[in-house]
């Protein structure tokens, strides 16, 4: 489980988050959907630990963020927003490092680094050096590292952004198979049949803060939307984002 209480974070004068609270549930997807510059990013950067928050405070699995950080990334898997690859290291070396960072290794490591590979298409490329990777090669790479510790908790920050159908759809697929298996999924999409498809739960930021939150269906029916994509837009005019 994934707890924001209530987190605040200022870069100067620019206020990203102002107080943004949800939890996100083991067996479940929950959307944090809003538009650029909305604070979401920034909320999942102070979840995994990178940023410290101004107020608030973020839980995984009970352990709090800011007092356990290493304690709580043991616990969470990240598909962070930028994807970083070391361009000398093939697909399967930037697995096994990071598979060893948390504490995997010898044949049981290589064995989910195997499973990995075919699950999520690398084949073809798992043993090229990361120099000259696609965008949708790099997300895969990105995401079998987020993968590779097995982690109860994901965070994915546009997770089939660069990818083709097919992949997409695979990552997809992906996503309801692991929450099937009682994993707590958290993930940010601009895709709104994606969202719509995927997600049990929804939070939508604005200015950083909570503008709507509730399941897709129950979204529509209070703003009296047709589909998932209006009622976003609708909850953004509503909160002072968007024009009527």
């Amino acid at each position: 489980m994934i707890v924001m209480e209530r987190l605040m974070k200022r870069f100067g004068s620019v206020r990203a988050l102002e107080d943004v609270s949800l939890t996100a549930g083991d067996g479940r997807v929950t959307g944090l959907i809003g538009p650029n510059g909305a604070g979401k990013t920034t909320a999942f950067r102070i979840v995994y630990g990178l940023l410290a928050p101004d107020g608030g405070r973020a839980e995984v699995d009970g352990v709090d963020v800011s007092a356990s950080r290493m304690a709580a990334q043991r616990r969470l898997g990240v598909l962070p927003d930028v994807r970083g690859l070391y361009p000398r290291l093939t697909a399967r070396e930037h697995i096994r490092y990071f598979g060893r960072l948390h504490g995997s290794g010898g044949r049981a490591l290589e064995a989910d680094i195997d499973d990995l590979v075919d699950r999520l298409g690398m084949a073809d490329f798992a043993d090229r050096p990361a120099r000259g990777f696609s965008r949708g090669q790099e997300l895969k790479v990105a995401l079998g590292r987020a993968l590779v510790h097995r982690p109860h908790n994901l965070i994915l920050d546009e997770p089939t952004n660069g990818l083709d159908v097919m992949s997409a759809r695979a990552v997809r697929d992906l996503i309801l198979d692991m929450k099937a298996r009682g994993h707590c999924i958290l993930i940010s999409s601009h895709i709104m049949s994606e969202v719509a498809a995927l997600c049990d739960d929804l939070v939508i930021v604005a200015g950083g803060r909570v503008a709507a939150s509730g399941a897709p269906d129950a979204l529509c029916a209070q703003t009296g939307a047709a589909d998932l994509e209006e009622a976003f837009v609708r909850a953004l005019v509503h909160a002072g984002e968007g024009a009527s």
